[in-house]
């Protein structure tokens, strides 16, 4: 995993591990926050929010969009060719990486710099944050439909999968990751008969990254531990001498 000092490259290829890529992209970033909050102007701007942003991110840079006919392409086994960026293709996922200033980020403030991306496109954005401590922090937006606004969506809940030591990752966070992987995903959409396109990657990557799913999955490795520890560890059953 990530070690390095290149974030972007390797975020790619974390990514590409995980068996998503794409060659749309934008060229010429700045990495500058100020410069991507310029760039990308929020319906509703929030001066308070966007000052909060701009402090806590070193730098941010859009890694590739990944569009439907990619999903397509990639389910079939071709090769895409188009590397166009397109902000109008709402069909389609973002990924950017975002390097932090700090370490230790709280739940909360991660959440609140994943909408502070989302809010500006109309497109799913999966963010990997990487703190100053070279711990890695995998976001995603829920979001909804506006019922005034039906060509808008309302960004919701953000999941997390976060602090991962790309050191030593634990156990949990390799079979969150593994979970989301192309693969898993492919084989969920199959599963459920969901459709070999965007829509269904999007069905699937909620359904891997539900909070209560997760919770289930964290019950489960629990349960499974103790009884584990419950079999190998060995108690008196006699009283013992202190």
């Amino acid at each position: 995993m990530m070690t390095g000092a290149d974030f972007p490259s390797e975020a790619k290829a974390l990514l590409d591990a995980l068996g998503y890529a794409s060659t749309r992209t934008l060229h010429d970033q700045t990495g500058d926050p100020a410069d991507f909050l310029a760039a990308f102007r929020a319906p509703n701007p929030n001066a308070n929010a966007e000052r909060a942003f701009r402090e806590a991110a070193a730098s941010v840079r859009l890694l590739f969009q990944l569009a439907d006919v990619d999903v397509g392409e990639r389910l079939q086994g071709r090769l895409i060719q188009d590397d166009a960026f397109n902000k109008s293709a709402a069909r389609s996922f973002l990924f950017w990486a975002v390097e932090l200033s700090g370490g230790s980020y709280k739940r909360g403030k991660y959440a609140e710099l994943t909408r502070e991306i989302n809010k500006r496109f109309n497109i799913p954005s999966v963010v990997l944050f990487r703190d100053a401590d070279g711990l890695l922090t995998l976001a995603f937006v829920h979001r909804r439909p506006n019922r005034r606004r039906p060509e808008h969506d309302v960004v919701g809940a953000v999941s997390l999968v976060r602090e991962i030591n790309p050191r030593n990752p634990h156990r949990a966070h390799l079979d969150i990751l593994a979970d989301l992987s192309f693969d898993a995903r492919s084989r969920w959409m199959r599963d459920n008969r969901k459709p070999a396109n965007f829509d269904g990657l999007l069905d699937a990557w909620l359904a891997a990254l539900d909070t209560q799913e997760l919770n289930k999955r964290f019950y489960r490795e629990l349960l499974a531990w103790f009884e584990t520890a419950c079999d190998q560890a060995k108690f008196p059953t006699t009283g013992a001498k202190t």
